[in-house]
């Protein structure tokens, strides 16, 4: 079965960094989206960033310049790596993986990890 664990999170101060990780198991497709989302409490989940099995990227607004999302395909493993991290980007963060359609730029996906926290201090 397919199965997606992230690891990474934790409590940072404002300004500092985090890289998360997510180990993708079982799923075998030569066309697929993988991407970062997060839900803070009482808000709709948003995209944080996806990226394709062409190898590109795109990510939010508000996060650019700040977050990257990676691969790696040897190891099966998606990658956030967050920088400048501010109390807003405080969240469960998911990773998640689906064929890729059309687009990689949405909220539906197929396969979705449990979450990381992601808690950003003043």
């Amino acid at each position: 079965q397919v199965q997606l664990v992230e690891s990474g999170g934790g409590s940072v101060q404002a300004g500092g960094s985090l890289r998360l990780s997510c180990e993708i198991s079982g799923y075998a497709d030569n066309r697929y989206c993988m991407g970062w989302f997060r839900q803070a409490p009482g808000k709709q989940r948003e995209i944080i960033a996806v990226i394709n099995s062409g190898g590109s990227t795109y990510a939010a607004d508000s996060v650019k310049g700040r977050f990257t999302i990676s691969k790696d395909n040897a190891k099966n493993t998606l990658y956030l790596q967050m920088n400048s991290l501010k109390p807003e980007d405080s969240a469960m963060y998911y990773c998640a993986a689906d064929h890729w359609w059309d687009t990689c730029w949405r909220t539906r996906y197929n396969y979705w990890g449990q979450g990381t926290q992601v808690t950003v201090s003043s």
